[in-house]
């Protein structure tokens, strides 16, 4: 099989408005254990692998916040909603003819939520999850198995993300990242990350698509 144009998504803040109830589930397990870390910070750190969030804000390795955050997560849970121009925007990329790819290192059961919420399964190419990868964002390994899943050709192959998380494993892995701010990380520091561009959201960057750099792998 030849090799494909592809385009890989980071999902949570990206395509599922998600982050800030990742943010308060965090906050509410780092304050049931005692530990005070400011919601500002915590949503600096969404995005990342929680082994790596953890050991950056409680110190190291933390079964107990881990297990108390996956309480208050799937309280939260039916809040998930697609962000606006999410599915148009990844049905716009299948429909060229490119390959359409979800990238998170999330539990299968959290995954499922999200592509719940955003109705795109009948289009996409691959979707990995925690049993795909070892290490999470800013580590590469996620984009990786992405492009392996789906057989993307690497030189014709861009990320769609929304966090410096994001930028930092396309990095590693020779992609270019396109953002959105939906994330709640603002224009300025994604581009000092090394963003391509930066978009407002899915919906801006639908409407923008054959002049953004996702047009150089559209078919």
């Amino acid at each position: 099989m030849t090799a494909r144009p592809g385009v890989v998504f980071d999902i949570d803040g990206t395509l599922v408005d998600t982050n800030y109830l990742h943010t308060r589930a965090w906050r509410r397990a780092f304050l049931e254990h005692g530990i005070e870390v400011p919601a500002a910070t915590i949503h600096r750190h969404i995005g990342m692998g929680s082994s790596l969030l953890l050991e950056r804000l409680a110190g190291g390795a933390r079964d107990d916040v881990k297990e108390a955050w996956r309480r208050h997560f799937e309280v939260l849970k039916p809040e998930i909603r697609a962000l606006p121009g999410a599915a148009d925007l990844v049905r716009a990329v299948a429909a060229s003819g490119a390959a359409a790819v979800l990238a998170s290192s999330s539990e299968e059961a959290d995954v499922r939520a999200l592509l719940d919420a955003l109705q795109v399964d009948d289009v996409l190419a691959g979707v990995t999850s925690a049993g795909d990868v070892d290490e999470a964002k800013p580590e590469p390994e996620v984009f990786e198995v992405a492009m392996a899943k789906a057989d993307l050709d690497r030189h014709r192959t861009v990320v769609v993300g929304d966090t410096v998380w994001d930028v930092e494993a396309a990095a590693r892995c020779g992609l270019p990242c396109v953002c959105v701010l939906t994330g709640g990380i603002g224009a300025a520091e994604l581009e000092a990350a090394g963003a391509v561009a930066v978009y407002e959201s899915a919906a801006e960057l639908v409407d923008r698509l054959a002049s953004s750099p996702l047009a150089r792998v559209l078919t």
